[in-house]
């Protein structure tokens, strides 16, 4: 006698309608334990889903394109040794048990005859005079909770749900569709860049953007328009800290995680937080309140094969350097390989853009919302600087700070900047 043992999607962090883009599995194979059964993708990365079982799969209750959440369930397996041919005959009996379930029902809801029935029960088009439009079929629940997003009814039309009702999804997709096509219009009135015909001018090639990057652009376009951003440059001398760095690396045996310039940022920027709350915090929706955070969680920006993801490190004050590295070396690793959950990259308070790899001198990096300010670093450089009597060799890391100016104010933003370069001038700061 075997199991039948159900794979679920694990927990993602709270967050729902992520999209199915590869099912790597179908009723007849063989998984192993982590063996990878499909490959979802939010709007900040692409993931691995990893069997929780083993054995023999029955059947698959997804497809790509799908969108899944929390719990919602990808295959059953049937756990053992089992051989095809008995796989094959036992198959009913998964199927009749399936069909019993109350789930499945919900899902083939959204596609019951798609065409023939909304066609005569269509709503005409809104006109601007009131009382025109007669009001399309809804539940008191979906009209509340189209009220409480701003949501006129009437601009629905037809509803996917029988005969044209009105469903909650139909009242989310309309706002995700006003929301994506504001930004894509340009937003806040600003008329948008005119689409140009390239091919009079020689041969091109379309390239769909991945979900990662149209999304990030999205937000990003959204943050643009809504901050008023202030960036603010300057330079660390991080001469005494580099020699430091590379002593502590020679000590360490082969194997170790070596130790970046970035794990001291990272402590650096965790002091000024601590000295200056203001950076450790968000404004609330309405603008009339400041939520400081008791907690210092640090975002790192790693440039993977899809586009920018920002791991999150949690509690950077109470970890140490070298527990920082072996971390941000792990999720770096994830990431690039596409098995970053979406848990992985929320609950940021700051964030560290670093260009360090690459150059650069200096750059302005836009600010991750809801947190109120990021960190760029570009290549340090060595620069003769004058101590005084003479002009000495120091090594130099350029740094910008960009904040939002609704929170942070120049002044404070200086004195911010100021209490980093410190910390990197003399890592012993960080002691008192």
């Amino acid at each position: 006698m075997t199991d039948v043992i159900e794979i679920k999607v694990p927990d993602v962090g709270n967050v729902t309608d992520i999209d199915v883009v590869e099912v790597l599995i179908k009723p007849g194979d063989t998984v192993e334990l982590e063996q990878t059964v499909a490959t979802l993708e939010t709007d900040k990365a692409s993931m691995d889903l990893p069997s929780s079982a083993a054995g023999t799969v029955q059947q698959v209750f997804i497809k790509k394109g799908d969108k899944v959440s929390e719990g919602t369930l990808i295959a059953t397996v049937q756990a053992g040794a089992a051989a095809p041919a008995e796989a094959k005959a036992e198959a009913p009996e998964p199927k009749a048990a399936a069909e019993a379930k109350p789930a499945e029902p919900a899902k083939v809801e959204k596609a019951p005859e798609p065409a023939p029935k909304p066609a005569p029960a269509a709503l005409p088009e809104p006109l601007p005079e009131p009382g025109s439009v007669r009001p399309p079929h809804a539940s008191p629940s979906v009209r509340l909770f189209a009220r409480e997003l701003g949501v006129d009814v009437t601009r629905l039309g037809a509803g996917s749900g029988r005969k044209g009702r009105l469903l909650k999804e139909d009242v989310k997709n309309f706002v995700k569709k006003i929301m994506t096509e504001g930004v894509a219009t340009g937003g806040a009135g600003i008329p948008p860049i005119p689409p140009v015909d390239f091919a009079p001018f020689g041969e091109t090639e379309t390239v769909k953007l991945s979900k990662i990057k149209r999304l990030t652009g999205q937000n990003l376009s959204r943050v643009w328009l809504n901050l008023p951003m202030v960036t603010y440059h300057d330079e660390a001398d991080i001469t005494e800290l580099e020699a430091f760095r590379n002593q502590i690396n020679a000590e360490k045996k082969n194997g170790e995680v070596k130790i970046t310039g970035l794990m001291f940022i990272i402590k650096a920027l965790v002091g000024a937080m601590q000295q200056f709350p203001n950076f450790n915090a968000s404004l609330s929706g309405d603008g009339e309140n400041l939520i400081l955070k008791k907690y210092c969680n640090i975002g790192i920006a790693v440039d993977t094969p899809n586009g920018l993801v920002v791991p999150v490190l949690r509690d950077a004050d109470k970890k140490t350097i070298n527990q920082l590295a072996a971390e941000l070396a792990e999720k770096s690793e994830k990431a690039r390989q596409g098995k970053l959950m979406p848990a992985d990259m929320q609950g940021g308070c700051i964030s560290i853009s670093s260009l360090g790899g690459i150059g650069g001198t200096a750059f302005t990096p836009i600010v991750n919302a809801p947190e109120v300010a990021i960190l760029g670093v570009t290549r340090a450089k060595m620069q003769p600087v004058w101590n005084g009597k003479e002009f000495v060799p120091r090594l130099m890391l350029p740094l910008d700070l960009t904040y939002d100016h609704r929170v942070i104010d120049g002044a404070e933003g200086a004195r911010f900047m100021a209490a980093i370069k410190n910390y990197l001038g003399d890592i012993r700061r960080l002691l008192l």
